[in-house]
């Protein structure tokens, strides 16, 4: 790739997503305020009717003083003296992104509040009327961009002091949301679109500034991988200069030059993870998306040569719940200096499926149908946000009758909106679908989801996101543990492996392949931390279990 091309393709990338995120915003807008037939009712009236008659004097107060910090004015001043602090701080990058992503979040609300033109609540609205619609709600909108913007800056690893402020921060948009729900000036979805595009703002800019510049890795004594490394590669995601990064990370751990070995279309690597293996390859690096990373982990399942993941795809869930760094070369590099541990891997099997290993999770419903309607450009031009655009085609898909068998035990009929399985417990975002997954414990977790209404909805968000999931058949999100799990369906529904579609089918089985793979880990063998509430055990544990 040219160095023109390439940056031509820094500066598309972002303002596509710019316009893709006002899209979606406008989008939502006009679906809220003109639904289809049948459209579900959110209920917003009857909670912002509730604010408005249990007001007291010292919730208004407290509402007032909260709005300010997200008018003008103040979004303006505090702006301005963290911009002056990053500049003193030569934080450069820094100093870009908070102001841009204010701006481009106030550009967007403008664009959708003219065309959206909603309506505020019609109660006694304590701010007067305001020259702009209720969607979105432009003060949540800035305060997530600012004072969100804010909250990442300082979060760094090993200072709690910056943690608390980063928590407290990061309240400040939640406190904004509640006090102009309680003041009568916006609806529920208006605060809910207006945090989403704040956030969205935030990425978008990030994505546009230049990436800083990497610490290089210093000499000294470095963990040593015994025999040659081979580079896989997803050569439509990986360019020269990112394959020059890698391969100056392994000659800095004391290894020769890796052989670079691209992946087909037709089998996402495979073929050239076994070519590496049968020429004396002790170590491959899978670089590319989850995808890239399943087929080499397939070529290598049960040899003594190890994986090294290294996320340069769309999910990167693999790599994500190994506790690997999102940046390709950090990752290589934290696993050429960690250690060799053996994990878990899947097999999946179906009607029109025939058997395939799978790494992270592999599901039946809502997912799979997001996952097969997202454009694949679309992906490699947004990353996982470009999901968000598939889900809201299938928002309005009804539940299914699913029979589940686990480990060959009773059958379980249940109504789902989707069912997932998996090795690995997180998603992006932070989302802990099965929290009490772990990749290397032998078993397989099930997740049913299946919200009623909107208070399902609502408990199965807070349950994803806090990792606290109520027990029983009737919450929202059912769990299930085994060796091997039986999904079989009224009718053919989508299915996805690994976030591949795999075609719709009715049937779908999950079985455990123990310790299947060697996979390299940062850290030291007694400290490999995963993100989510499991970790990668022991050999202690593993010889008492």
């Amino acid at each position: 790739m040219t160095r023109t091309r390439a940056r031509a393709v820094r500066i598309g990338e972002p303002v596509l997503a710019a316009a893709t995120q006002g899209a979606v915003l406008v989008a939502v807008g006009l679906l809220i305020t003109h639904p289809p037939a049948g459209w579900w009712d959110p209920g917003e009236r009857g909670l912002v009717a509730w604010l408005a008659a249990h007001r007291s004097a010292a919730l208004t107060g407290a509402s007032d003083w909260l709005s300010a910090l997200a008018f003008t004015p103040a979004i303006v001043t505090v702006t301005a003296v963290a911009v002056v602090a990053l500049l003193v701080g030569r934080r450069w990058r820094a100093a870009v992104l908070l102001p841009g992503a204010v701006a481009l979040q106030a550009a967007l609300f403008v664009t959708a509040a003219h065309l959206v033109d909603r309506a505020r609540p019609d109660v006694v609205r304590l701010d007067g009327a305001l020259p702009t619609s209720s969607f979105p709600s432009g003060h949540v909108g800035a305060a997530t961009a600012l004072y969100g913007g804010i909250g990442l800056l300082l979060l760094r690893p090993g200072h709690g002091w910056r943690r608390v402020v980063c928590a407290l921060l990061w309240a400040v948009p939640v406190l904004v949301a509640a006090s102009r729900l309680y003041r009568g000036m916006h609806h529920p979805t208006d605060v809910v679109a207006g945090a989403l595009n704040g956030a969205a703002a935030l990425w978008v800019v990030s994505r546009t500034l230049p990436a800083r510049q990497r610490q290089r890795h210093r000499a000294g004594p470095v963990a040593r991988v015994r025999g040659s490394v081979a580079l896989v590669y997803n050569p439509v995601g990986v360019d020269d200069a990112l394959l020059e990064r890698l391969s100056a990370v392994v000659t800095a751990h004391g290894h020769h030059p890796p052989r670079l070995l691209p992946g087909s279309s037709e089998d996402s690597g495979r073929a050239a993870a076994e070519r590496a293996v049968a020429g004396g390859a002790r170590l491959v690096a899978a670089c590319g998306g989850d995808g890239t990373v399943t087929a080499c982990a397939d070529a290598l399942a049960g040899t003594d040569a190890a994986l090294a993941v290294v996320p340069c795809g769309t999910g990167n869930l693999l790599a994500r719940n190994l506790g690997l760094p999102a940046d390709p070369a950090e990752a290589l590099a934290a696993a050429l200096g960690g250690h060799a541990r053996r994990i878990d891997l899947m097999r999946a099997e179906g009607d029109g499926l025939p058997a395939r290993a799978a790494a992270t999770m592999a599901g039946m419903g809502l997912d799979a149908a997001v996952m097969a309607s997202t454009h694949r450009g679309l992906k490699r031009r947004l990353g996982w946000p470009a999901y968000l655009l598939g889900a809201i085609r299938h928002l309005g898909d009804r539940q299914f009758a699913l029979t589940v068998r686990v480990d060959g035990g009773p059958p379980v009929r249940r109504h789902v909106r989707m069912a997932v399985v998996g090795n690995v417990g997180n998603l992006q975002g932070g989302v802990r679908l099965l929290p009490g997954a772990v990749p290397d414990d032998g078993l397989l977790d099930l997740v049913l989801v299946q919200p009623q209404g909107l208070r399902g909805w609502s408990a199965a968000l807070v349950g994803l996101a806090t990792g606290t999931h109520r027990p029983g058949p009737a919450a929202p999100l059912e769990h299930f543990r085994g060796h091997r799990i039986e999904l079989a369906a009224d009718r053919a529904r989508p299915r996805e492996c690994d976030g591949d579609p795999v075609g719709d089918g009715r049937l779908l089985a999950l079985s455990v392949r123990p310790e299947a793979l060697l996979v390299r880990l940062p850290g030291t063998v007694r400290d490999t931390p995963l993100e989510g509430t499991g970790t990668v055990r022991t050999d202690e544990e593993r010889e008492t279990a």
